[in-house]
């Protein structure tokens, strides 16, 4: 069993590989602390598996897997997440990821995620399947239209950050996130950050 971990918390990273090679004594655990250092090893070795964070400085665990769903499309990414699925299990899945998961799950759910979605086949845990099946019901809103990266700013919006600590965390120019901002009022037809933070909140995307 050979598993990629791409996460930029270190400290998540060595929990993960402790509860895999608990699991599988002979695995080879690779790491990598962004998502450009992760497909760098992509490309240098072959894996079985691929454990994605979403949210790391840069270029997105999304961004990633849209680029493996398109170049290694026979190459099983699990999500393993701190977002609810709510909020991102369904943009993932989108994107190519085989299974969806959040990092407060039991080790024995992750280690079965792992083997599913090494078999080919999908995982997603019952919270997942609610979150899925609850979006299903509620329609299409505004924010499904938006792209990977304007919804992450809409989501650090609605949390009180400013366009400054924004470009900070996701290590873009302000210029950049100013222009994603732009793109998401113009989308909702709004003027103001205390719009967007009243939309943010009242739909449950505001980040923790």
């Amino acid at each position: 069993m050979r598993i990629l971990l791409v996460d930029d918390h270190p400290v998540v990273r060595q929990g993960i590989k402790l509860i895999v090679t608990d699991r599988w004594h002979d695995a080879v655990v690779g790491e990598a602390d962004s998502a450009a250092a992760g497909l760098e090893q992509i490309l240098q070795d072959d894996w079985d598996v691929v454990v994605l964070d979403i949210s790391m400085p840069g270029t997105s665990g999304l961004d990633l897997l849209k680029t493996l769903h398109q170049q290694y499309p026979k190459l099983p990414v699990l999500v393993l997440s701190m977002h609810p699925a709510s909020q991102f299990a369904r943009r993932a899945l989108g994107a190519g990821a085989l299974g969806y998961l959040t990092k407060d799950s039991a080790p024995t759910a992750l280690v079965d995620a792992i083997l599913q979605v090494r078999r080919g086949n999908a995982y997603t845990s019952a919270a997942t399947r609610s979150a899925l099946a609850d979006a299903r019901d509620q329609g299409v809103h505004p924010h499904d239209a938006l792209s990977d990266r304007e919804y992450q700013v809409l989501r650090m919006i609605g949390s009180g950050r400013t366009v400054s600590q924004i470009a900070a965390s996701l290590a873009l120019s302000v210029k950049t996130v100013s222009t994603y901002r732009a793109r998401v009022l113009d989308k909702f037809g709004m003027t103001t950050n205390a719009e967007l933070m009243r939309y943010a909140i009242e739909n449950g995307l505001a980040e923790l």
